[in-house]
């Protein structure tokens, strides 16, 4: 497995990066821009339906030896909850997570549930992601509208749209 990394607050993540290259039938996809674009097909020429043969059908998949993602987040757990960082919660099985990986120290919080969601599940500051707040007091002012702005997409899609197959069990706002 590869090293685990645990942040503060209990969040585990797996590290992944997408900008490694895929391949397709021997030809490298372009994984920098997302969705990743579908390659130009030959025109088709022929027109008896007996001897026709479909092109090969493309699909986007994670490349090789990637690691698989997981995310755990706990909301309202604080730094010194965790036995993992010397707090009074018995957290056995975090603990032998983050005994092999990496333990962040530094991580910044909105102190909020929602927002620090919608942060770590985008990587986007909470009042770039329209949530100023939790999502209950939601205004329309910018930056507070609870709406999650198309230019920001979530690690999940990004993911997805590198082929993995993705999840989400939990509560949202």
């Amino acid at each position: 497995m590869k090293k685990i990394l645990t942040n503060l607050f209990g969040w585990i993540v797996i590290p992944v990066s997408l900008l490694v290259p895929g391949y397709l039938s021997g030809q490298e996809i372009d994984r920098s821009t997302l969705p990743i674009k579908e390659p130009v097909r030959k025109t088709y020429t022929e027109l008896d339906a007996r001897n026709a043969t479909p092109p090969k059908r493309f699909e986007v998949k994670a490349p090789d030896g990637v690691p698989n993602v997981v995310v755990i987040l706990i909301d309202d757990m604080g730094f010194g909850v965790s036995e993992a960082f010397g707090g009074p919660i018995t957290t056995p099985t975090m603990d032998k997570l983050a005994e092999s990986g990496l333990k962040y120290n530094r991580f910044h919080t909105t102190a909020l549930c929602s927002p620090s969601r919608t942060a770590l599940l985008t990587g986007y500051n909470h009042h770039s992601n329209n949530m100023g707040a939790i999502t209950e007091a939601a205004t329309t002012f910018p930056g507070n509208t609870g709406v999650r702005p198309q230019s920001i997409t979530p690690m999940a899609e990004v993911l997805r749209q590198n082929g993995y197959n993705t999840a989400a069990f939990g509560k949202y706002h």
